[in-house]
């Protein structure tokens, strides 16, 4: 028994050296990670602006807003917040705006509920869970808002 516990004494300390040191790698590189998706997205609406508006009027069906101004929106928010996401700035609510224009996304485009589409709907499902973790866990140390928060508590107001 004695063992069992020294062991298990070792393996926690490991647990606490690995989540003091890789826990702000991995969070800066899921963040990385989930933004490029939407960055992507948002850069290739850019490049061919005609196709976009033709896709947003034809195929993506978002509700109350007409197709050019949700083409505007969501292209929009996907460069802002992914931005916002890589930077560490705002982080959470970022992370909230893009787990929204991910569920407009599900819900508009009608063909990821196909079943000849499994594999788009299960990305959004991935992106949604990874977007909830940068909500929950926040940015962590390597992020703007993390050096924000430490020189703001150096202030004395």
């Amino acid at each position: 028994m004695n063992h069992f516990l020294h062991l298990h004494q070792l393996l926690m300390r490991c647990d606490v050296l690995l989540h003091r040191y890789a826990s702000d790698v991995i969070g800066f590189v899921l963040r990385g990670f989930i933004a490029w998706q939407f960055l992507k997205s948002a850069l290739n609406k850019l490049r061919d602006w005609p196709s976009t508006i033709s896709l947003f009027q034809d195929e993506y069906h978002v509700p109350f807003l007409s197709p050019e101004f949700a083409a505007y929106l969501g292209t929009g928010a996907e460069l802002l917040f992914a931005i916002l996401l890589i930077l560490g700035l705002f982080s959470s609510l970022s992370a909230l705006a893009l787990l929204f224009v991910n569920l407009l996304a599900v819900v508009s485009y009608p063909i990821l509920w196909e079943l000849e589409c499994p594999a788009g709907l299960n990305d959004h499902f991935y992106w949604a869970v990874l977007l909830m973790l940068v909500i929950v866990f926040g940015a962590g140390k390597w992020s703007l808002d993390h050096w924000l928060g430490q020189v703001n508590q150096g202030r004395n107001f």
